[in-house]
């Protein structure tokens, strides 16, 4: 069963200050995960970013925001940054963060 992480308490205290509708989009796709394997979950839910990184899409009334998660050793996910989306395209800083903060991940 795969198992949902954050990084470290920064990024989950970033993400516990959205919207409870915004959490509430993540842990639907969390539980979506778990129950059904992250290689069943597809867009609108997820998708690849670059190199290792991926992303859950999350909506809520207040807007959209995404978490960015690599994959670990044994069906692992490690959600590496979370950020309130403004910009239709993910801007180019959010994935160098996330793409620095992988390099700890195994």
């Amino acid at each position: 069963m795969w198992t949902v992480e954050f990084l470290d308490e920064k990024v989950e205290a970033l993400f516990e200050s959205f919207p409870e509708d915004i959490q509430a989009s993540f842990k639907r796709i969390t539980r979506l995960i778990q129950s059904s394997g992250l290689e069943q979950v597809r867009e609108p839910y997820v998708k690849h970013l670059e190199g290792p990184l991926w992303e859950m899409r999350l909506k809520g009334r207040a807007g959209i925001a995404r978490a960015i998660y690599v994959t670990a050793v044994g069906k692992h996910i490690v959600v590496v940054h979370v950020f309130v989306k403004k910009t239709e395209k993910t801007p180019r800083r959010e994935i160098e963060i996330a793409l620095l903060r992988a390099k700890g991940v195994e």
